[in-house]
């Protein structure tokens, strides 16, 4: 059996073609992998964000319920702002109930959205994102009303004091 030369260009030509269709094949099912562990750590680091969410946010709420309480039993108010909760301008000297400002984890600036109430004074904050959460259940006792929330910014840390009946 002979071999012209064009058949061996022929034959030769066929492996060529079969590694870079292998080639092709791997490639693809990398990128297809790839696209899966970015899906994946997009949700890991979404919840981790959402977990900072309620962290910082309750702080806030804590540290507005230190403000209201620490004034006379007589006079409990709310903030005027969030500087207040670093420097209660009631006391002399350095009275806190904040260690820090924490911002907004899932605003670009890190600013929150205020909740302010009747009398001008903050009661509250909410995260300014109108992205979807993850954690739609779950919550503890004092985050409960964030149950089936479409968005982050339906996430409201209120202070409300305990009624006296």
């Amino acid at each position: 059996m002979s071999f012209t030369v064009g058949q061996r260009s022929a034959n030769y030509l066929h492996h060529e073609g079969f590694t870079y269709m292998t080639v092709l094949v791997l490639v693809v099912v990398t990128g297809i992998a790839l696209i899966g562990v970015s899906r994946y750590w997009r949700t890991v680091i979404q919840r981790d964000l959402e977990e900072e969410l309620l962290f910082r946010g309750n702080q806030i709420r804590k540290g507005i319920e230190s403000y209201y309480n620490a004034g006379t039993n007589d006079y409990n108010r709310y903030p005027s702002g969030m500087a207040d909760l670093l420097k209660d301008p009631r006391f002399p000297g350095s009275k806190r109930h904040l260690r820090k400002l924490y911002a907004d984890p899932f605003s670009k600036d890190g600013k929150w959205g205020m909740i302010f109430g009747r009398n001008g004074r903050l009661i509250g904050v909410y995260s300014t994102s109108k992205g979807r959460p993850i954690k739609i259940g779950n919550f503890s006792l004092e985050n409960e009303s964030f149950q089936n929330k479409e968005k982050y910014s339906d996430w409201k840390f209120i202070y409300r004091p305990p009624s006296t009946i």
